[in-house]
């Protein structure tokens, strides 16, 4: 039996390293809590709050309404919703009857959502009123059996949801119900009626649960095929990270609901634990910043962008954000200058916490490794989690490599994907099985391990520059660009060259009120070319006004070149 490495031991200082996982299926750990508690908020929803109870009681409802419509074991529908009490319930109920909730983002384009179907195999579909019209013309390209509208005033307070219509809903265009279109009150009320067993009380809690979807900047996007538990581990796992309590602690999810870090952090973490989830359904730092104020949230978890726009506002100047256990970045590489600032940050407004960043992939829910409590390192992602072992191999191979030496990331742990849903050749070069049986998953990502176990993330393999022969990792000179006072945000990207075969190529958003001169860009060039090596600087500094995103807020590189 191959011996597995744990350096990282001895710095986990009170979080164990081996835990027990929940045997139940996703909706089982939630409707347990329910049982137990159920006066208990599990959702706040703009001025509303769901107890347990209530979320039980429509988990129930929704999932005898997708039973009467013919959804059964095994069937993947497709739930396009923004964070919102509906996309909560659908993922649960779906759950519960022992379908797969398959989640993608309610802004992708009409193409997007044909592949998303015909990927996932969906023949039901969910949605906001505001993009039926997408998806009538999604209809056209692919035939969707059932689509079920829902409205967000369908869960909003009374005087909330008669505003909402008012002043919203009226302007979108009309709904012509039929066989194929439900409105989501028809939906629910037609299942009431439903007699006999609908809940899949035999459930294999390491088959497929939840589908979701790689973010597209590295090729072709794939459905990723999640298990119960995969989640419930990951819930455990963030819980004992945490170090703090997380049973009935509040946090605020602006992260997606149709992304990992969103679903199994900011949704499924808090369910799983009793807590409650303030969902956001669209990020606006004014109003984000009004949620912190009033609620009082314990735990926030975002990308980088998220916490540059927090710093950069007026709306937090004179918030007391004592009421903070804990702040978690990921999706995207936090710069060692947009920490410091947002630490600082926090500590001028009473927290007595840092943020701490996490790394992870969609292929393993969302979260594998985070900084520790105990003690930070200057350009870590922190340690693995629990039960979670880490190698840097040789890319490509199963070769392991010596401390601090940079090679591909690869993991194994209870949250690691059963596989992409129909990549047969994809699958077997991501995940591969040892002489002991023990599955690893292969990144794609390159980084590095130094001697007490604190992972280094320094670049995508895929994205990757080779100019004359020498490889060149954008976000290390991204790093270095932003580390000037007057560049806010960077991308660097490789331009095809007849000589080198690429030159590296930079574009930067400016700080407010620095202007784009020649002056200011030779000062950045001059900041670069004492931190860069010849061979990796960038010909030419592009400003921007600002850097095209993906849907989750990373910056689009492949849109740039």
């Amino acid at each position: 039996m191959a011996t597995l490495k744990e350096p990282w031991i001895k710095s986990y200082g009170e979080v164990p390293f081996h835990l027990n996982y929940s045997e139940k299926s996703l909706s089982g750990v939630v409707l347990d809590n329910a049982e137990q508690e159920p006066g208990y908020t599990a959702l706040s929803f703009m001025g509303r709050s769901i107890s347990y109870g209530q979320l039980a009681e429509n988990i129930d409802k929704t999932a005898r309404a997708f039973y009467n419509i013919g959804v059964r074991k095994g069937q993947r529908v497709l739930v396009c919703m923004p964070n919102a009490p509906q996309a909560i319930y659908c993922l649960y109920a779906l759950n519960r009857i022992g379908a797969v909730a398959a989640m993608v983002h309610p802004l992708s384009a009409i193409g997007e959502i044909v592949f998303y179907l015909n990927e996932a195999q969906c023949d039901v579909a969910i949605t906001l009123d505001q993009f039926y019209a997408k998806f009538t013309e999604v209809g056209k390209q692919r035939h969707i059996g059932k689509l079920i509208i829902t409205r967000m005033s369908d869960e909003l307070p009374a005087v909330k949801a008669f505003a909402y219509k008012l002043l919203t809903e009226r302007k979108f265009p009309k709904i012509e119900t039929g066989e194929n279109v439900m409105m989501w009150k028809d939906f629910i009320k037609n299942g009431e009626n439903l007699t006999g067993e609908y809940c899949d009380s035999s459930k294999n809690i390491h088959a497929e649960a939840v589908v979701l979807f790689s973010g597209g900047t590295t090729g072709t996007s794939k459905g990723i095929m999640l298990s119960d538990y995969n989640f419930n581990a990951l819930a455990a796992q963030t819980c004992a990270m945490c170090h703090k309590e997380v049973y009935h602690s509040k946090m605020l999810a602006a992260m997606p609901v149709f992304h990992g870090f969103g679903l199994g952090v900011c949704i499924h973490t808090m369910m799983f634990a009793c807590g409650t989830s303030i969902l956001v359904p669209k990020f606006n730092v004014k109003s984000y910043a009004k949620l912190i104020k009033d609620l009082k949230p314990n735990f926030i978890a975002g990308v980088p962008t998220l916490f540059e726009a927090i710093v950069r506002n007026e709306y937090l100047a004179k918030a007391d954000l004592s009421c903070l256990r804990g702040v978690f970045s990921g999706g995207d590489s936090l710069t060692i200058e947009l920490k410091k600032k947002f630490d600082d940050f926090l500590e001028s407004h009473n927290a007595d916490i840092h943020v701490r960043e996490g790394y992870g992939t969609t292929e393993c829910v969302t979260a594998s490794c985070l900084t520790p409590y105990l003690k930070e390192k200057e350009g870590s992602i922190g340690l693995p989690y629990p039960d979670t072992y880490y190698r840097i191999c040789k890319p490509g191979t199963e070769e392991e490599l010596p401390y601090g030496q940079e090679g591909e990331i690869c993991l194994s742990g209870p949250s690691v994907m059963i596989g992409y849903i129909g990549h047969a050749e994809e699958n077997a070069n991501t995940l591969h099985k040892d002489e002991d049986g023990r599955i690893w998953l292969h990144t794609g990502d390159l980084g590095t391990m130094d001697d007490e176990g604190y992972i280094y993330f320094k670049q995508r393999l895929k994205r990757m520059i080779v100019t004359s022969g020498y490889n060149v990792y954008p976000s290390q000179i991204e790093n270095i660009l932003e580390g000037h006072p007057a560049v806010r945000r960077s991308c660097v990207i490789g331009v095809p060259d007849p000589y080198k075969m690429q030159k590296v190529k930079a574009f930067v958003v400016l700080e407010d009120g620095c202007e784009n001169t020649p002056e200011l860009i030779e000062d950045i060039m001059s900041h670069c070319r004492k931190r860069i090596a010849k061979y990796a600087m960038p010909y030419v500094i592009e400003v921007r006004e600002s850097l095209p995103t993906t849907l989750v807020g990373k910056v689009a590189y492949t849109k740039l070149q």
